[in-house]
């Protein structure tokens, strides 16, 4: 499969498993899986034929991992992300002493104001390391990235959960958690 194909099957099983699984006609359970053969069958019923060697193929090559097979491989999920109910059973993790939030320049006022929100995600999404905040904070402009003071957060007695693909989760940064590029 050409890395156009993949991009595109990526971002259809993105909308679909972080948003809109009704739309393709298949079920999520509460932890966000859905059956591989149903999302198969479901992916060709709406002129988007996908093999199953190619769904491993999208899974594996994915650079943010944004995808998982449970243990038997008869399920797959989205790992984060999600605007549907889900509920992903992570476990709280102590985070490392700092995380990053890439976004863009005209966010910042009300990120200041008001600290990060998950808007209409379930969670405020970190990252471990600045470059992957830049990638993050570039599909939308110019990048701006965030530091998140996580040890103190923690301390604090805010939660963090860890994905299968590395991104962190807390349900919110306060403002006085952010340091701010000069």
């Amino acid at each position: 499969m050409d890395q156009k194909r993949r991009v595109k099957v990526s971002r259809y099983l993105s909308r679909h498993l972080r948003h809109e699984p009704e739309r393709l006609g298949i079920v999520l359970d509460p932890a966000g899986w859905t059956d591989v053969a149903a999302l198969l069958a479901a992916c060709r019923a709406r002129g988007l034929p996908l093999t199953l060697e190619e769904l491993h193929e999208v899974v594996e090559t994915n650079d943010k991992r944004r995808f998982a097979f449970s243990e038997d491989g008869l399920r797959l999920r989205a790992n984060q992300g999600h605007t549907v109910e889900v509920d992903l059973d992570l476990p709280v993790t102590a985070p490392p002493p700092v995380l990053y939030h890439g976004t863009v320049a005209r966010f910042l006022p009300l990120i200041r104001r008001e600290g990060l929100r998950p808007m209409t995600r379930h969670d405020v999404h970190l990252s471990p390391d600045l470059e992957t905040a830049r990638k993050v904070g570039s599909r939308r402009g110019v990048p701006v990235v965030l530091t998140v003071d996580a040890a103190a957060m923690a301390a604090a007695g805010h939660a963090f959960r860890v994905t299968a693909n590395g991104v962190w989760l807390a349900p919110a940064v306060p403002p006085a958690y952010l340091a701010f590029p000069a």
